[in-house]
């Protein structure tokens, strides 16, 4: 798989954009045509980490002045990068316990579920904010 795609888009800072950016997602994986694994699952995939990073960053990123989340969608070869940038205070990825599956809550499972799907997340610091950084070696 030798395709380019680089999406920039920056969207405001409301949950009725999830769906959206998901879409955006779907469609891109979709659209793979040297993607030898299973499309729908992967558009699945992108859809949900999308949608879940997005959504911690509209909740947690407490930030008054930020009105927009930035998302980056990278496809290079094999590898899909995705990041999500947001202004607020941060958290330490490192400290986050599993969620407790005994418990049904709708929260709390974000980070969890992105860990599962992708190769390799991290979250660090930036000038000005945050960056959740999530990439997927794709075959």
């Amino acid at each position: 798989m030798s395709e380019r795609i680089e999406l920039d888009i920056t969207l405001p800072k409301e949950t009725r954009y999830l769906g959206l950016v998901g879409q955006i997602g779907e469609s891109m994986a979709r659209s793979l045509d040297r993607f030898t694994g299973d499309r729908e699952e992967l558009a699945y995939h992108i859809n949900l980490v999308l949608t879940e990073a997005m959504a911690n960053a509209i909740q947690h990123a407490k930030e008054p002045t930020s009105t927009e989340v930035r998302i980056t969608i990278t496809l290079i070869r094999h590898k899909l990068t995705i990041k999500v940038y947001d202004q607020g205070q941060g958290f330490d990825l490192c400290t986050l316990a599993p969620p407790d599956t005994a418990c049904l809550e709708e929260h709390g499972r974000g980070i969890f579920i992105i860990r599962t799907i992708m190769d390799r997340v991290i979250y660090r610091k930036l000038k000005d904010g945050h960056v959740l950084e999530m990439e997927k070696t794709l075959h």
